[in-house]
């Protein structure tokens, strides 16, 4: 699945104020009960179990939080690009200002991974993460994030 299928414009917040952990993955669950039918609670609840897991802070200022849902028929991305960098107990213990939000139907297991997987990848490149910080516009940030990746370089 490429990006720009599973990311919406509607769906990108260019300058999202949080001031924690568990604020990011409600205003995550508040831009997609808004615009994909979902219960924010379930949303929230469901992101909440993941990161239980761990932490989907991935480095370089960069969370992928991902959960699996009841009444979705295809895969949704939400993108904030946070106001002031938020603690996210991100493996590389710095705070993050990008986050990436992945929604997947139940029984989406290999799709779920595999997109996953490449929004890490996107995401791993420095360049883009530049960009992205210094977009103005949510149309700008569906326009960087939508390209297909050219490297991985950290």
């Amino acid at each position: 699945m490429n990006i720009g299928d599973l990311l919406e414009p509607r769906a990108i917040a260019p300058r999202a104020g949080a001031s924690g952990k568990r604020q990011v993955l409600s205003a995550v669950a508040d831009i997609a009960a808004r615009n994909f039918g979902l219960d924010a609670e379930l949303v929230l609840d469901a992101l909440l179990e993941r990161e239980a897991a761990g932490s989907t802070g991935v480095g370089h200022g960069v969370a992928v939080p991902h959960a699996r849902l009841p009444g979705l028929s295809r895969m949704h991305g939400v993108f904030m690009r946070l106001d002031q960098p938020t603690a996210f107990e991100s493996v590389d213990d710095q705070p993050v200002d990008l986050v990436f939000a992945l929604l997947a139907p139940l029984g989406s297991d290999t799709e779920h991974l595999r997109t996953l997987a490449r929004v890490s990848r996107l995401l791993r490149q420095r360049d883009l993460r530049q960009q992205l910080r210094q977009a103005r516009t949510g149309e700008a940030l569906y326009a960087l994030l939508a390209r297909e990746p050219q490297s991985t370089a950290a």
